[in-house]
């Protein structure tokens, strides 16, 4: 559906997207995760043709981004993170003029506005003016607005963003509903925003991608690792941790407060590899007694933390 080549964006001396190239399937709700300045907008807004990359290709269904723009922006709905809205107007007045925008012929507009209106939950707001909803009604005009023409993308630039806890849900919510029939990509730093809603994760840190995998496989996973704690007997940490470093697996062990009295430990994997078996063969051959092991399944908090190293610029 979307196909990203080698894409390269500069401002001046700063690289805001440097070679990146993914692919994203129809059907796919695909999260864009990464810290404030990782170049997550400046990615969205050459993918809608609002910007032109200084180097790489986008290819958006049949069309070359680079010389079919208009084609492209006709099958994609865009949602940056200020919705721009009118709060001067009606929300219905104000659909009803993006649909006109949008070239949606005038004997059917009035039945999209109202099919749009429920989708996204705007029924009992169709007559208030903009300016006088909360923001989380204005996110969902935002989303009217991206979805009027009925797109077969969505893409949406920090669509919680400054929400109260009840309204992310409210459009956590909306948003799985569209990704049923529709291809949403989904800009965000907000960690349990992607865990909630999105199939596939793609995590970029200054401009570049550190991690494009599914939520279910980098959780579980993947080429970052795994933590086993341990809480044992009959040993002290140190004779402990230089027994198990010397497992193949094993990256590190780390000591741990433990209020029975034990000897408790994290041992740190550097790969995916089930290190637990190895583990319990060593302590059951050096006579010691297992409390307890247990794997702990990686976060995306954690992922995240080791991937990325924060941004100092807004890209």
């Amino acid at each position: 559906m979307i196909t990203v080549n080698n894409l390269t964006k500069r401002f001046g001396d700063l690289v805001a997207v440097n070679d990146i190239s993914f692919a994203i399937r129809k059907g796919e709700i695909t999260g864009l995760l990464g810290p404030n300045g990782a170049g997550k907008t400046t990615t969205l807004r050459m993918l809608t043709c609002y910007l032109a990359p200084d180097a790489g290709s986008v290819v958006v269904g049949d069309y070359l981004a680079s010389m079919n723009p208009i084609e492209v922006r006709r099958i994609i709905g865009y949602l940056p993170e200020s919705a721009p809205l009118y709060a001067d107007m009606i929300v219905y007045d104000y659909l009803w003029y993006v649909g006109q925008i949008r070239e949606i012929p005038a004997e059917t507009l009035p039945t999209r506005i109202r099919e749009i209106a429920n989708v996204c939950g705007l029924a009992e707001v169709m007559h208030k003016n903009i300016g006088d909803l909360s923001k989380g009604y204005k996110q969902r005009v935002g989303l009217a607005h991206a979805m009027i023409h009925d797109p077969e993308i969505l893409i949406l630039d920090e669509p919680t963003s400054g929400l109260d806890p009840n309204q992310i849900v409210e459009i956590r919510n909306v948003i799985k509903e569209i990704g049923k029939r529709k291809t949403v990509i989904l800009s965000t730093h907000i960690l349990s925003e992607v865990e909630a809603t999105c199939d596939r994760v793609i995590i970029i840190d200054r401009g570049k991608i550190a991690a494009d995998s599914t939520t279910r496989e980098l959780t579980e996973g993947g080429d970052t690792g795994n933590s086993v704690t341990l809480r044992v007997s009959g040993v002290e940490f140190g004779t402990l941790a230089d027994a198990i470093r010397r497992l193949d697996g094993v990256s590190d062990i780390r000591e741990a407060v433990d209020r029975e009295g034990l000897t408790a430990a994290n041992v740190l994997t550097g790969t995916a590899s089930d290190v637990r078996p190895s583990i319990f063969r060593l302590i059951a051959d050096k006579g010691w007694t297992l409390y307890e092991m247990k794997q702990e399944q990686q976060t995306l908090e954690n992922i995240f933390r080791k991937l990325t190293r924060g941004g100092e610029h807004e890209a």
